[in-house]
């Protein structure tokens, strides 16, 4: 592999050992919130008092906030939309991490109709720990052949209905630790071309695949179990200013299982830190590091192990869900954080990631070829409590391939 695109991928490694062997440097045991959010700003303009302080003995209140949802990808066209961030602790805040839940829905120039649920659950105590990541939707999505090599204009577009049911259930093992398991459900019906493509539907990547491994070619159905470690310690997982991160997940698939076509086996991993750059926590850096591998068996072509399919499909902003894909996939990103206002209502990001998949069916290993994405955006503190933020980011990628992207948490 030429040497600039492996130093790429070896220093966001070294980013995510570096913020987490000093995650904890210049912090205090609390991390002050911010002075202004959105609901403080108009309560400002319209000269109204602020709310009264919650009674310190009380159960804290949800944080809700909803913004709108609007965004620019070559796969879906312009998205409109709304997204709605649910929040709570549900005990005692020393003890029990925040509890967080996504809602989204939109519909796109394409005529696509995208809705999900996303919920990261914690009991009190943290003694339990629920995790969805649940989508219902009426897509398409351009098509692009296996590894990261994969030409980025060979691409055919497919219609499908796509469901997805992953929910998962941890037990506390002490401070930050837990284990447990979930069930694993997906389907992608009526898979066809899009109108226009039907001449090159017999030699798409998804069709010449599932014909070579004896899979259906006008539908996929998927069902396994989960068995997960994980260990978290950040302070949020809205916008986490320290701490770390780690899952790893073993995926077991069955043909027969829950209406499953075939049987495969998969571990992920997951790792993130976080770290102040200052002793004001103006100035932060995040780390993230993730890899998918197929380790036995033959996945479904859309289970496949590809970018934008994390749980909350933000990796590899710059380019667009499913752009590679393959049996093994390493991922990278360094995201540098700042506030613009001493107040803390305006911030801003700037953003470096990397992407290697490879390819049995193509004989491409991974790190032969890596597609290198990056960007910026800016961030409109909506709860400060929360720490919820209108995100708004704008990301590149080889090819001249780009993405607008706006949602109610942080991509990572």
């Amino acid at each position: 592999m030429p040497g600039n695109r492996r130093s790429v991928v070896l220093a966001l490694t070294a980013a995510v050992m570096l913020a987490g062997n000093s995650a904890s440097a210049g912090q205090t045991s609390e991390t002050p919130l911010a002075e202004m959010d959105v609901p403080g700003l108009l309560r400002a303009i319209r000269n109204k008092p602020p709310p009264p302080a919650a009674d310190p003995g009380a159960q804290p209140a949800r944080m809700f906030v909803i913004a709108p949802v609007i965004g620019s990808k070559p796969d879906t066209g312009v998205t409109f939309g709304g997204a709605g961030n649910i929040a709570q602790f549900r005990g005692d805040q020393k003890t029990t991490h925040i509890s967080t839940s996504v809602f989204s829905a939109t519909v796109s120039q394409h005529g696509q109709t995208l809705t999900s649920a996303r919920l990261t659950l914690f009991t009190k105590d943290d003694r339990w720990l629920i995790v969805g990541d649940n989508r219902f939707q009426w897509t398409s999505q351009d098509t692009f052949g296996l590894g990261t090599s994969s030409a980025g204009d060979a691409a055919v577009d497919v219609q499908y209905d796509f469901f997805r049911v992953y929910e998962t259930a941890y037990r506390s093992l002490g401070k930050g630790l837990f284990a447990g398991g979930g069930l694993l459900v997906s389907t992608r019906q009526n898979i066809r071309p899009a109108e226009g493509q039907e001449a090159t539907w017999d030699s798409s990547p998804f069709r010449v695949y599932s014909q070579a491994h004896g899979l259906p070619a006008d539908s996929s159905m998927s069902g396994g179990i989960r068995l997960s470690a994980r260990r978290d310690n950040r302070d949020s997982q809205i916008d986490a200013r320290r701490g770390v991160f780690l899952n790893a997940d073993y995926h077991a698939f069955f043909a027969g299982f829950l209406g499953g076509d075939t049987g495969w086996q998969e571990i992920d991993v997951d790792a993130r830190t976080y770290r102040s750059l200052d002793a004001q926590g103006r100035h932060r850096l995040a780390a993230w590091v993730m890899g998918n591998f197929v380790v036995a068996g033959t996945p479904p072509y859309y289970d496949l192990p590809a970018t934008g399919m994390d749980t909350f499909g933000r990796s590899g902003r710059g380019y667009q869900e499913g752009r590679f894909r393959g049996e093994q996939l390493v991922y990278g990103e360094a995201e540098y954080r700042t506030t613009l206002m001493a107040n803390g209502l305006l911030g801003m990001v700037a953003f470096l990631n990397a992407t290697t998949v490879s390819s049995r069916d193509q004989g491409e290993h991974l790190f032969e070829s890596v597609a290198i994405g990056g960007g910026g955006g800016l961030r409109l503190l909506l709860n400060r409590r929360s720490r919820t933020n209108l995100c708004a980011d704008l990301g590149f990628g080889k090819d001249g391939s780009h993405g607008f992207y706006l949602s109610v948490q942080e991509a990572f």
